[in-house]
């Protein structure tokens, strides 16, 4: 119950703060756990109707630009190769089609849920060339960095890898300064915070005036974050709070930024939706370049067109939402998806076609205008007034199996018969 407590009284912070500013609010969230985690709380219907979310480039699948998905299926399809990824890259599609369909073509794919595991397979398959494919942002870079060295240390000459890692604060300043979305604060990714540190986001604070807070993932975390970034708007100051400290410092994982700096280095890199930004990306140092696939088999990097009609490059920056997609829930759903948006467990895409209602009749799907009614637990919106205690047993009777209703139905009757 003190959860349901603590939610109400951020969300009655927020609507206090946002009554207070007198106009229309957005907020940008950084990172997929985040997006995933508002819809499936259902967050969204209970924040007042002049504040709303809006998606940024926080998915590692979403952002990863159409030219490095046809770099990794062509590695796929170099003869000898057995190409590792994690399980969401297996269905982004690509000017070719997906790993999934070049598996079925012939390639060698196989899904793995740690970077060790590639190099444990390479070991063991001395004879078979193993390219591991590294997407994600400072958060997975250090397990790639391990995955690396160790293979360097049991001196495997048939590991590589395919390094598509981004580093997030070029990303939130590329928005900035682009200017084409008008953000009122940033709800700044936790994982990467855990990494990079709290005081990184410190030049976005700076540098642009922009309110910065860092929160964790449970709807208590998110809807204390977006209160407190409503907060330093209604007072007209910027700041940078960390409401996640049990798990970020100022200073971040000195360790894990430690194996980073030692075998990558920044380099330009091509972001879904944004574009070539400079030293947004990692690249291997020359120490390990032994252990590029790129280079060890001539993969040559073209620039590619998104899908036709695919807007997820708008989505993740927050200029579009999926109903402005014409491809959603229609040609584009989660058993057939055209965008990375729609393929990713991260994806905002997937995120709205699972946990959201479509919109009222009338209502706009983007600009200041409310944010269409999600399915979320009732917290009492109006007046945000706690649900009674029998309400609540009511509510978890009516989720319970009719079998164990029944049973239980049963035990009671027996009960009044028998007086046992």
């Amino acid at each position: 119950m003190f959860r349901v407590v603590e939610t109400r009284e951020a969300l009655e912070r927020l609507g206090a703060a946002a009554a207070a500013v007198g106009r229309d609010l957005s907020f940008m969230e950084v990172c997929g756990t985040h997006t995933v985690s508002a819809f499936r709380s259902g967050l969204h219907s209970l924040m007042p109707r002049n504040v709303r979310l809006l998606s940024g480039p926080g998915c590692p699948v979403c952002v990863t630009s159409q030219r490095d998905i046809d770099l990794l299926i062509a590695a796929a399809t170099v003869p000898g190769v057995t190409v590792c990824t994690y399980g969401d890259m297996l269905r982004v599609t690509g000017s070719r089609g997906t790993l999934e369909q070049a598996r079925g073509r012939g390639a060698t794919v196989r899904v793995i849920y740690s970077a060790l595991d590639a190099v444990r397979l390479a070991a063991t398959e001395p004879t078979r060339q193993v390219v591991f494919v590294a997407v994600g942002f400072e958060t997975t870079a250090p397990a790639t960095a391990v995955a690396i060295l160790e293979a360097e240390r049991l001196g495997l000459q048939n590991f590589t890898v395919l390094a598509s890692h981004k580093r997030v604060l070029p990303a939130m300043t590329a928005l900035l300064e682009a200017g084409h979305v008008r953000v009122d604060g940033f709800l700044c990714p936790g994982h990467v915070a855990i990494i990079v540190g709290g005081e990184a986001f410190r030049p976005i604070v700076d540098n642009f005036g922009m309110p910065c807070v860092i929160a964790g993932f449970e709807d208590l975390h998110i809807a204390a974050g977006v209160a407190k970034l409503a907060e330093m708007v209604c007072d007209d100051r910027a700041d940078l709070a960390n409401l996640y400290p049990q798990a970020v410092t100022a200073e971040g994982n000195a360790h894990a930024m430690e194996l980073i700096a030692r075998v990558f280095d920044w380099t330009d890199a091509a972001w879904r939706g944004i574009g070539m930004l400079p030293r947004s990306g990692m690249v291997m140092r020359p120490a390990f370049s032994a252990f590029d696939a790129q280079a060890r088999f001539g993969l040559v990097a073209a620039d590619v067109p998104e899908p036709p009609g695919c807007l997820c490059g708008e989505v993740i920056t927050g200029r579009a939402t999926p109903h402005d997609c014409k491809l959603f829930g229609k040609a584009c759903t989660p058993t057939r998806a055209i965008g990375p948006c729609m393929v990713s467990s991260e994806g905002t895409c997937q995120a709205w076609f699972k946990y959201h209602r479509a919109p009222a009749a009338g209502a706009p799907a983007t600009g200041a205008g409310p944010v269409p009614t999600l399915a979320a637990p009732d917290l009492g919106v109006a007046g945000l007034s706690l649900p009674k205690a029998n309400a609540g047993h009511a509510q978890g009777a009516a989720g319970r199996s009719p079998r164990r209703a029944a049973a239980r139905n049963g035990t009671a009757r027996r009960k009044e018969r028998t007086g046992r």
